[in-house]
């Protein structure tokens, strides 16, 4: 089994700043890409950043310039830091990670995992 679980959400005022934080626990030998998604009620899910393995970044436009991504790859965990905050970046924001882990038998094999999402709301 393998989870991931991110912390870090909560209720922020326009132009403030929030870093949210995914742990990857369980069985797993190799973590190769860890990314932020978010998602609002009606709105499919959408890509906010990602990393690999190897330290490379990708965000979406909307959040280019105010967001970075990063890893310690000694805790096996993903941050991202959210400054200027604005109404548009409210939503329920999940941790995703594309990983190498195991069946039975030892099989191995590459999964994408998700956290449980956790919420950041922006409002005066």
């Amino acid at each position: 089994q393998v989870q991931l679980v991110e912390s870090g959400g909560g209720l922020v005022q326009p132009g403030g700043s929030l870093r949210l934080s995914c742990a990857a626990s369980g069985s797993f030998f190799s973590i190769e890409r860890m990314a932020w998604y978010r998602q609002v009620p009606g709105k499919q899910r959408e890509l906010v950043a990602g990393i690999s393995s190897g330290g490379t970044t990708n965000y979406a436009d909307s959040v280019k310039g105010r967001f970075t991504i990063s890893r310690d790859n000694a805790k096996n965990t993903v941050y991202l830091q959210m400054n200027n905050l604005k109404p548009e970046d409210t939503a329920v924001y999940y941790c995703n990670a594309y990983l190498g882990t195991y069946k039975e038998g030892g099989f191995r094999y590459y999964v994408e995992v998700w956290g449980q999402g956790t919420l950041v709301t922006v409002s005066s």
